[in-house]
């Protein structure tokens, strides 16, 4: 082989890595982001849930959506009330925040009295 040749191909590897690292970032910052709006949708399911149950029993179905998620959530949370539907979105967990509005998700649940 040439030794000319050699040479020119030496660092290839190099720049090739450094191309690729803002690629694979980029991949794992979409994954993450994704799995937080799967535990988001997860999480207003289970708020719903307890919002609901607490109208059945006559009690306040906004106060225990909000109850039911954790501590990050309380300022990304809104619960509405309609007879006796209960829903509740919620923003997603993200560093940006233009990102977690398009990503927000809603559940509902709805409640029956025991009467």
């Amino acid at each position: 082989m040439d030794e000319r040749l050699l040479r020119s191909e030496e660092g290839q590897a190099t720049v090739e890595l450094v191309a690729a690292v803002p690629a694979l970032l980029l991949a794992a910052l979409i994954c993450l982001q994704l799995l937080a709006a799967g535990y988001a949708l997860t999480l207003a399911d289970g708020a719903a849930e307890a919002g609901a149950l607490a109208l059945a029993e006559g009690g306040s179905a906004a106060e225990a959506a909000r109850q039911a998620l954790p501590g990050w959530a309380e300022d990304d949370v809104s619960v509405s009330v309609a007879g006796e539907e209960v829903s509740v979105r919620l923003r997603p967990p993200s560093p940006f925040g233009s990102i977690a509005d398009r990503l927000a998700v809603t559940s509902s649940a709805s409640a029956r009295s025991a009467e």
